[in-house]
């Protein structure tokens, strides 16, 4: 769950991949007050020196799992804000984040001593007590839920949650078993991926390497042994490459701070994963950074680095003309340098070099000038505005799961870069195809898109996107909605909620369209008079808050047109359907009667599967034109189209409620397939098939399925399910079968 997790007390500076050792010494006041004047003169100590006495009472004698006092562990969450630089109230609500939920400390008694700030600060950071959910994937969703729109309000909230989950992290060595791979799998999907989408990628690689080495701790040891032993080897070689990047740039003119830095155990694997190569094949374990005084200095140097070694094609990205979203800025390049070694360089600012650490967190809070954090960051900040996104998809998820789904989909991705014809950039994520670009471009683009360009070419829908691509997507009026099977296509969480719920509009617009039918229907037969006014008045009596709810309810069963008819005229008498007498079955009565005229204009017309109504035909037979049908209505299914002579209609002749009056509205400009099924009794004899499947080709016949069963030496028995456009069209199959001479009969199945 999204709560913190079970709290042990350990150093913050206790090394990744080491044993969990408890503090001999807590920091003491003192201590706390000097770590934030080293970076904030103007701290107000009397307000840290409160928070800190507050919270040790608060606590008490409260102890964590590792035996140290519980205080303990806040304290540490505000040492590690400290090393971000942030601002009094953030290290105060660290001081004070469990008081709330931990011990007998009031939001409102926190806002007396401390403030309304630090109170809905500390609030926001409160875990759900209780939560009845149907499973523990729910209860994660909501807790993430909680911590987004706790977030939006000030993102603070973020930076002490995190801290909170690294110092758990560090400690989770004195946590029980059972819970350990819970924690360690929770922070490897939420926590480190969250940190990394705020910029905060120091973090995120402590947290993911933590996780790392308590869910596979086989792996995590050999990849540190393998690191460490190439360190070894190559420990000349890394202090050469500084010397002679170094060297290069400063005979240029061009001061520079250069250092290496080895990947983290975590980075390493996933890659070794995902690209199916050993430890030995990788060429980037070591990356060095190039950190200069400005932006112009960036491009000074990669021309200095690239004059003097080659370049490796394809290695080259720039990221200070094209930021990530997470607001990181830097060029990256690949050379062949020493030894014919491969280094991986990244050239950037001061000011990036801090952004590409600490993220979200290096705008400085404490200024005076910033104002509120969170209006600063809306507007200066790319990874608040992906924040901003994913809380609105909040409204857009129809359950905590499905939210949850589509944070993972937003929070596990690196970036490919598109372009509109008009030159807008679309940020997607890797593997995102044209579906995802028309959502990101806008929802209607998505809801309407019927074809694409990419780079000038007609391409697939489903075709996967590369940098610098220039996608035109093509849109029809006529789609009002995209087909459901694309959720299974599309891969950002805002293209797969957009389709999800552009589905569930559709269909309820079609029961909405249903029941209108229906209610119409009765009244015109009843002849009384029907209004939206009239019915807008009987709302209450029909527990519904709008005419909309009123009719999806009667489409899908849940209502009877009756009861609106006696909502709107409590005088109305139901009119039953027993006419057609006792002894004798609705469906007979209506096959007696199957050579009559079209019904009248009352009846519910058809179209087919692709209607605006919820319409499916009969199983094992179907139904097409030409056919005299009858619809019964399954509650939260829509109709059922049977021909009147399917037996099956017998299984509701006591329900006669069911029943609706539909008809055919076949357009010829646009004829449509039906579905239907044939038996066919066939000689035994090789080819005997092929020539029963010509026939029906050759008049133009759909085959969807055959089964065939041996029922004597000498025949078999086909069962041909097909699609034909009409009765005729039918008929003239039937015919040309039983002209055949390894057909010795041919008849229509109906259920």
């Amino acid at each position: 769950m999204l709560a913190a997790t079970e709290s042990v007390a350990v150093a913050p500076t206790a090394p990744v991949g080491r044993p969990a050792k408890p503090r001999t010494r807590m920091m003491r006041q003192y201590d706390l007050v000097e770590r934030v004047r080293s970076y904030n003169p103007n701290t107000n100590e009397d307000l840290l020196n409160r928070a800190y006495v507050y919270a040790m009472k608060a606590h008490g004698s409260q102890t964590r799992a590792s035996g140290d006092p519980y205080f303990s562990h806040p304290l540490e969450v505000a040492a590690i804000l400290t090393d971000l630089k942030l601002d009094d109230a953030t290290i105060v609500a660290a001081l004070l984040h469990d008081t709330i939920e931990d011990t007998e400390a009031t939001r409102a008694e926190i806002d007396q001593i401390f403030g309304p700030e630090i109170g809905a600060l500390v609030e926001g950071l409160t875990k759900l007590k209780r939560l009845e959910l149907v499973s523990r994937e729910a209860k994660q969703a909501e807790n993430l839920r909680k911590l987004l729109l706790a977030i939006a309000d000030d993102v603070r909230v973020l930076l002490v949650k995190l801290a909170d989950r690294l110092h758990n992290m560090r400690t989770l060595d004195f946590v029980p078993p059972e819970s350990r791979r819970r924690i360690a799998e929770e922070t490897l999907d939420i926590y480190a991926p969250l940190a990394g989408r705020m910029g905060m990628q120091e973090m995120r690689e402590e947290l993911e390497d933590l996780s790392f080495r308590t869910l596979d701790p086989e792996a995590y040891s050999v990849v540190m042994q393998r690191l460490d032993a190439l360190a070894e080897r190559n420990r000349n070689l890394i202090g050469e490459i500084e010397d002679q990047l170094s060297n290069n740039l400063r005979h240029r003119g061009l001061g520079a701070r250069v250092y290496g830095r080895r990947k983290k155990p975590f980075s390493i694997w996933t890659k070794m994963e995902r690209k199916s190569v050993g430890f030995e094949q990788l060429s980037d374990i070591f990356g060095f950074r190039l950190v200069v005084n400005d932006i112009e200095a960036c491009y000074r140097a990669l021309g200095i680095v690239h004059t003097n070694w080659p370049v490796v094609p394809g290695r080259f990205k720039d990221y200070i003309s094209t930021p990530k979203q997470n607001d990181y800025r830097s060029i990256h390049t690949t050379v062949i340098g020493p030894g014919n070694q491969r280094v991986e360089l990244q050239i950037r600012t001061e000011a990036m070099d801090q952004i590409a650490e600490r993220g979200i967190a290096a705008h400085v809070f404490y200024k005076e000038d910033v104002g509120s954090p969170t209006e600063f960051l809306k507007r200066e900040s790319n990874a608040f505005a992906w924040l901003r996104h994913t809380i609105g998809i909040l409204s857009e998820s129809a359950n905590p799961e499905e939210f949850l789904e589509h944070t993972k989909l937003e929070l596990f991705h690196d970036q490919v870069f598109c372009f509109t014809p008009k030159g807008k950039l679309i940020a997607l994520p890797r593997h995102a195809n044209v579906i995802d670009f028309a959502y990101a471009v806008h929802t209607d683009v998505g809801n309407s898109a019927v074809g694409c360009k990419i780079n000038g070419q007609f391409a697939p829908l489903s075709s996967e996107l590369q940098n610098g691509d220039e996608v035109e997507v093509l849109t029809s009026e006529a789609q009002a909605a995209p087909p459901s099977a694309w959720e299974t296509l599309a891969v950002t969480g805002k293209a797969r909620a957009a389709i999800r719920r552009a589905t569930r509009t559709a269909v309820r617009d079609q029961y909405v369209g249903l029941g209108r039918r229906i209610v119409e229907r009765l009244f015109e037969r009843a002849k009384i008079e029907y209004a939206d006014d009239k019915l807008k008045g009987a709302l209450p009596r029909l527990a519904r808050t709008s005419i909309e709810d009123v009719m999806a309810a009667v489409g899908r069963g849940e209502i009877k047109a009756s009861h609106v008819a006696r909502a709107m005229y409590p005088d109305y008498k139901e009119e039953r359907i027993a006419r057609y007498g006792v002894k004798k079955g609705l469906a007979a009565k209506l096959r007696e009667k199957s050579s009559e005229p079209p019904r009248s204009p009352v009846a519910i017309p058809i179209r087919g599967i692709n209607s605006d109504l919820p319409v499916k035909f009969a199983p094992n037979g179907g139904a097409v034109p030409g056919d005299r049908i009858v619809g019964i209505v399954t509650p939260g299914e829509g109709i059922t189209i049977y021909p009147i002579q399917a037996p099956a209609l017998k299984d509701f002749e006591e329900e006669p409620e069911r029943w609706l009056d539909v008809r055919w509205d076949i357009e010829d400009s646009a004829p449509q397939r039906f579905p239907a099924r044939i038996k066919v009794e066939n000689v035994n004899e090789p080819g005997a098939l092929a020539q029963i499947a010509t026939v029906i080709a050759e008049h133009d016949g759909n085959i969807d399925n055959i089964s065939m069963q041996r029922r004597s030496p000498d025949f078999t028995e086909t069962t041909i399910d097909l699609e034909v456009y009409d009765l005729k069209h039918l008929s003239a199959i039937l015919a040309q079968l039983r002209a055949k001479a390894v057909v010795a009969r041919v008849e229509r199945v109906n259920g």
